[in-house]
C-alpha cells in the first residue's frame, strides 16, 4: 500500500471534459496541478459527441484523449489514475486519500466528479444506452433524421422530452405506467403532434423497437428517456458542500464563479448543475480553474 504524501497547488478530482478544462487554466497559470481520474466518463457509451464547437461528430473518447495529451504537455501537471476515496479539510488546505492508500494534499480543490445515470428498469435498455437510447435531444436528435422517435416515460418529467422532440421527428410517448397525463397535458401533446401509447413497456428489441406487455410492437428510429442521477463520488458530501435538488437528482451548489459553499473548493461539470453536455462542461471547467487560481492570489 502506497501511503506517501505529495503536495500540490490544486487537485482536480475528475479527469473528464470539465476537469481537464479546469486543470488547463491552472496549468497555464503555472500552478502545480494533480488530476485524479477513475476513467469513467459519463458519455463513454456514445459513439459520437455532438454540439461541441470544433469537435462535432467526433468520438467522445478521441476528444478526451486529445485533451489529455494537450494537458499533459504542461510539465506542472500530473495525472493519477485512481479513485479519491476520502476528502477532508486540513490546516493548509485539503487532504485527499486515494483508494490504494496514497495521500495527496493541495491548497485548492476542483470537483469534477460527475454523476451516474440510473436507467429505467426496462429489458434491453441498458445495452442500447448511448447507441439508440439517449437522454439529450440536442446531442442526438439531429442524427435521427426526422424519423420515428419514442419517449420512454419514467416519471412526469418525461412530458418535457415529449413536448421537445417533435422538432426532431415524429414522436410517440410511451407512458409505461409511469404517469397519467391530465387533460391539459394531453392537449399540449396533441398540439405538438405527439402520439400517446398507454401500457407498460416489456422490452426493447432490435435497434429501437418497443414491445409493450400486451405484445404490441412499435419500430422506432431512436428512443429518449429521463434518467435519475446520483453523485459518482462521495467527496463533495465528505467536505460538507451544500447540495441542491434538481429535477433528476441532487447536484453541488455553486455560485457564478463555480465556487462551492466550502472555501477553497470549486465544482464543475455534471456534478455541479442540473443538466449539461460536453460544451457546457468545458465552459464551466474553464471558469472553475480560473476562479481557483484567482482564489490563490486574492483569497
Amino acid at each position: 500500500m502506497n501511503t506517501s504524501t505529495t503536495s500540490h497547488d490544486a487537485i482536480v478530482i475528475g479527469g473528464s471534459y470539465a476537469g481537464m478544462s479546469a486543470a488547463l487554466q491552472l496549468a497555464r497559470a503555472r500552478r502545480r496541478v494533480l488530476v485524479v481520474d477513475s476513467s469513467l466518463r459519463r458519455n463513454r457509451f456514445a459513439s459520437a459527441s455532438h454540439g461541441f464547437l470544433g469537435h462535432d461528430g467526433q468520438a467522445p473518447g478521441d476528444i478526451a484523449a486529445a485533451a489529455r495529451t494537450q494537458l499533459l504537455a504542461y510539465p506542472n501537471v500530473q495525472w493519477l489514475d485512481g479513485t479519491a476515496a476520502q476528502a477532508e479539510t486540513v490546516s493548509d488546505g485539503f487532504r485527499i486519500s486515494m483508494a490504494d492508500g496514497r495521500v495527496e494534499r493541495a491548497g485548492k480543490l476542483v470537483l469534477a466528479t460527475g454523476v451516474v445515470d440510473e436507467l429505467p428498469a426496462i429489458e434491453g435498455l441498458a445495452e442500447r444506452w448511448g447507441t439508440s437510447v439517449f437522454h439529450c435531444p440536442y446531442c442526438h436528435g439531429y442524427e435521427l433524421d426526422q424519423g420515428r422517435i419514442g419517449v420512454l416515460a419514467s416519471s412526469p418529467l418525461s412530458m418535457h422530452h415529449a413536448l421537445m422532440l417533435p422538432d426532431w421527428g415524429k414522436t410517440t410517448l410511451f407512458l409505461n405506467d409511469a404517469f397519467v397525463p391530465d387533460d391539459e397535458q394531453r392537449a399540449a401533446l396533441a398540439a405538438r403532434g405527439v402520439m400517446v401509447e398507454s401500457g407498460a413497456v416489456a422490452r426493447l428489441l432490435d435497434g429501437a423497437t418497443v414491445e409493450l406487455h400486451d405484445g404490441r410492437r412499435f419500430e422506432m428510429d431512436g428512443l429518449f428517456s429521463v434518467t435519475r442521477t446520483r453523485m459518482a463520488s462521495p467527496v463533495a458530501s465528505q467536505l460538507g458542500c451544500a447540495m441542491e435538488e434538481g429535477p433528476t437528482g441532487e447536484f453541488i451548489r455553486t455560485d457564478a464563479m463555480q465556487a462551492t459553499s466550502v472555501p477553497g473548493v470549486f465544482a464543475c461539470g455534471d456534478a455541479a448543475r442540473a443538466a449539461g453536455n460536453v460544451a457546457i462542461s468545458v465552459g464551466a471547467g474553464a471558469m472553475a480553474g480560473a476562479a481557483a487560481h484567482r482564489s490563490m492570489m486574492f483569497g
